[in-house]
């Protein structure tokens, strides 16, 4: 049996991308044979990102982190997020001559650059950094890896990901009261890199339905609260009902490498509402299963008059098996 050890500073109880792509591969790859480790947060003492409590990072633990991959003797090491962590495995495996992966999933310095002007430059050079002692970087798309190249990265592969559209299927009669209608959802984390407040400031008709939580959320509330529906994070099935109960899912965020909401939005027959950014470029055919403008309030009502079965359909097309595929290709550095 093959053993995969996987280094991450975001997982559980974080809700973002990385923790959810993670969930939907590691049960595949274990079903698959391998033996998966991750080596992630809570296994080490952590302390709360200052700008983002619901972060917690493990710091200092370079000499734990060497110390288990010599224990584990993986056949494979991917680093999966550009943390103290990810670091920390970077460097033990620099040290003990273990080839690794890494895996671009954010665009961090424009994260940090919402918050803290003037450090996208040096935070981009610091990740390129990070990357450029892999052996291959994953990427979600060919945009994606085009931007980076030509911002210097190197040894670039493509790892699609996917949506588990047994999961995200529409329900009919979600157990749940009615909304006027329409319903506009947002479905993200309520952080300032995801421009939530973009979506509550669009003057539309019905119902705006907000769907996560996230540093913004106690300001954004009491801001918005009295117009606008918010309920929190949701998961699994009560997510998905939730999302039955809208007609169209507006996505305002301009600094995504590929939006999986999205993906799930259309797998439940929700028409996407975004900008013409990477993420939803490479995911929306214009009006077909989404529309992508400047302006979100012409885009979210134009959304109205699409088919919820072409959505589904696109959805359709995008696999966690595939996804699978293409990991266990990277990882393995087969070509």
């Amino acid at each position: 049996m093959k053993k995969i050890v996987l280094v991450t500073d975001a997982w559980l109880p974080q809700v973002n991308g990385v923790v959810r792509v993670l969930s939907a591969l590691i049960p595949i790859l274990e079903a698959r044979g391998y033996e998966v480790t991750l080596i992630e947060p809570r296994l080490f003492r952590t302390v709360r990102l200052p700008f983002y409590p619901e972060i917690r990072l493990a710091l200092f633990q370079r000499r734990r982190v060497a110390e288990m991959l010599r224990e584990l003797a993986p056949d494979a090491v991917c680093l999966v997020t550009e943390g103290p962590l990810g670091w920390a495995a970077r460097s033990a495996c620099r040290a003990q001559g273990i080839p690794f992966t890494t895996w671009y999933h954010s665009h961090f310095q424009l994260y940090v650059d919402v918050r803290l002007r003037g450090l996208l430059r040096p935070i981009l050079a610091l990740i390129r950094r990070f990357h450029a002692a892999a052996a291959q970087t994953m990427v979600a798309t060919a945009s994606l890896k085009k931007e980076l190249e030509s911002a210097g990265f190197k040894n670039l592969v493509l790892m699609p990901l996917g949506v588990d559209t047994k999961l995200f299927t529409r329900n009919p009669a979600p157990p749940l009261p009615p909304l006027p209608k329409p319903v506009f959802a947002y479905f993200s984390r309520l952080a300032p890199e995801k421009s939530p407040e973009e979506f509550l400031k669009l003057d539309l008709p019905g119902t705006k339905l907000v769907i996560g939580s996230g540093p913004l959320r106690k300001n954004l509330e009491k801001k918005y609260g009295k117009e606008n529906m918010f309920v929190g994070y949701k998961h699994g099935q009560e997510l998905v009902d939730y999302l039955s109960l809208a007609d169209v899912f507006v996505f305002p965020s301009r600094t995504e490498t590929f939006g999986l909401v999205a993906l799930e939005a259309l797998a439940c027959g929700l028409p996407v509402a975004a900008h013409e950014v990477m993420g939803p470029k490479d995911i929306i055919t214009n009006g077909k299963d989404g529309y992508l403008s400047e302006d979100l309030r012409e885009a979210a009502l134009k959304c109205l008059e699409l088919s919820p079965a072409d959505c589904r359909m696109k959805a359709l097309q995008y696999s966690w098996e595939h996804s699978a595929d293409a990991f266990i290709k990277n990882i393995f550095f087969i070509r």
